[in-house]
């Protein structure tokens, strides 16, 4: 077996801050959607836009990712 090289580390980096973004994403809405009652539906629905930019984000990177591999 060999060491990884650069790119897999880089790649190994991606996917890794891709998870932390996700896992951390779903933490933090759920945790405002859970504390949020009594403020007003304004603020709600920029945090929902807030969490929905992440998981594009996220999605998109993951598809640069498998792409990325899948032409090595």
């Amino acid at each position: 077996m060999s060491a990884p090289d650069d790119q897999e580390l880089a790649q190994a980096r991606r996917a890794r801050l891709i998870g932390i973004v996700i896992a951390g994403t779903a933490i933090l809405w759920l945790a405002f959607q859970w504390l949020a009652f009594g403020l007003s539906a304004r603020i709600a629905l920029l945090v929902d836009f807030a969490a929905m930019a992440a998981f594009v984000w996220a999605l998109v990177n993951v598809y640069w990712l498998w792409r990325a591999r899948r032409e090595e």
